[in-house]
């Protein structure tokens, strides 16, 4: 063995990395995978705060409605969106496919479905807002459906992220078992 300022060891020129060991193609994807479905479930969990602070404000009429709106309906069935988010968690630390599956599909339905029927219960005030200039909803100060519209196109993208990365990374585990039943 050569040490930093020592001399190289004796046979060697440096070439000869190639019988190293790597790691799997398949490895690097899922942990790759993982680090980006985790980025995107802290990023669901914040606004899944900022959704429960202002329904439990809004509820609890801890602050007047001038200032924080009372909630949409679509509102109270996205404060199921944790459950996906769960179930994400628990799924990537031990590869656990069954629970990654039951995030996927709780996705679309406690995540993607409120959010499409609040762009859609939201839509008459929107175009009310831009067609007259008057809104009646606010929160601080701001136009609640402008806001909530917001947070709509934002947690679209998030949560259609977390979908597709969760299949890239199903389809990687999945790859790898059948690799080893191959053996």
């Amino acid at each position: 063995m050569a040490s930093r300022a020592g001399p190289r060891a004796t046979g060697t020129d440096g070439s000869d990395f190639q019988h190293r060991e790597r790691v799997a193609a398949h490895y690097q994807m899922s942990v790759a995978l993982k680090s980006e479905i985790r980025k995107l479930n802290i990023v669901h969990l914040l606004i899944w705060v900022l959704m429960t602070a202002q329904v439990t404000v809004s509820q609890l009429s801890l602050v007047s409605h001038k200032v924080v709106a009372s909630p949409y309906q679509w509102e109270y069935p996205y404060l199921l969106s944790i459950i996906p988010t769960v179930f994400s968690f628990l799924a990537l630390p031990r590869n656990n496919i069954s629970y990654l599956v039951i995030s996927m599909i709780s996705a679309g339905l406690f995540c993607v479905a409120p959010l499409i029927y609040g762009s859609m219960e939201m839509f008459p005030v929107a175009q009310q807002l831009y067609r007259h200039g008057k809104a009646y909803r606010f929160i601080f100060g701001f136009s609640a459906v402008s806001v909530m519209y917001l947070v709509i196109v934002i947690a679209v993208q998030v949560h259609g992220w977390q979908i597709y990365y969760s299949k890239k990374l199903l389809d990687q585990w999945f790859t790898s078992t059948q690799d080893k039943k191959k053996k």
